[in-house]
């Protein structure tokens, strides 16, 4: 085990790998997820468990036809293994099969993927050093209209129920705490249970569910954010491994967010669908 870890650090990889690993099991194509677990791996010097994950990565991407990144995958384990006939079986399998494959398009980092085609909306000026969330504009997209589509759509709730409930932002008004997600206001109201909209919500976003209840915190990395932005869209960034930053969401469609906290950090940002209730409860505790 590497020498340079305390053993906080340690227990703290250790609980990302016992949690990276039921993810994986039921999610077997979750790269993101894979990818953090790869590197817990290596950071305890479970260096066989890695290599095993890293070609769990690479068959990943060619279940979702990403062949590139599935070779890039495989040469970086060659580099270290040459004599992995596996792999290079797996190699030759993809190379003689790529022809079969559609042409490949650009693998999502997340639903949040920025929209380059318009430039941002003006924002009003910031007050007390907090960053100013009102587009001068009003145009800003929450993930309402993808939400509407998921909700209504599906026939799990009315267009009146969905109109009545969804939470509409007013950036004139002081922010007083937490701003509860919608799928909480359906459940506390009793139109759909929150079991049913997280399993909705993965299901559309492809967004891997995360029990935050279970999770050790970095409640000092989630302060070091502005808390208007957690706190109206109730996200929270919840730990750090290496060069990315894990988020929680109760809304993986909400654009405008994603922008704000990206503009907040220059680490990549991997989100994760938690429950509502435990994604409000602390929110509030960090930002008290």
């Amino acid at each position: 085990m590497p020498s340079t870890l305390t053993t906080s650090e340690e227990a703290q990889l250790g609980q990302t790998i016992e949690m990276f690993e039921v993810i994986t099991q039921s999610q077997p194509h979750d790269y993101q997820s894979l990818e953090i677990l790869k590197e817990a791996y290596a950071k305890l010097g479970r260096e066989d468990d890695a290599v095993s994950t890293s070609k769990r990565i690479a068959e990943a991407y060619v279940q979702m036809g990403q062949l590139s990144s599935a070779i890039l995958e495989y040469e970086t384990i060659l580099q270290r293994f040459p004599e992995d006939n596996a792999v290079r079986e797996a190699l030759q399998a993809i190379e003689s099969t790529a022809g079969n494959y559609p042409a490949e398009t650009p693998v999502a980092e997340t639903a949040f993927t920025p929209k380059n085609s318009a430039p941002a909306p003006a924002a009003a000026p910031a007050k007390n050093g907090k960053p100013a969330l009102r587009p001068a504009n009003g145009e800003i997209d929450d993930g309402r209209k993808t939400m509407h589509k998921i909700f209504v759509g599906s026939k799990v709730v009315t267009a009146a129920d969905f109109d009545n409930y969804w939470v509409k932002q007013d950036f004139s008004a002081p922010l007083m705490g937490v701003i509860e997600p919608f799928i909480q206001v359906l459940a506390d109201k009793g139109v759909l249970p929150v079991e049913k909209s997280l399993k909705l919500l993965c299901e559309y976003s492809r967004f891997a569910y995360l029990p935050l209840n279970c999770y050790d915190i970095d409640i000092d990395l989630a302060r070091s954010f502005s808390p208007e932005i957690c706190q109206r869209w109730c996200l929270l960034p919840f730990d750090r491994m290496s060069k990315c930053i894990l988020v929680a969401t109760a809304n993986p469609f909400n654009q405008q967010a994603a922008k704000e906290l990206a503009d907040a950090t220059p680490n990549r940002l991997l989100w994760y669908v938690v429950s509502p209730t435990d994604l409000v409860k602390i929110v509030r505790k960090a930002f008290r």
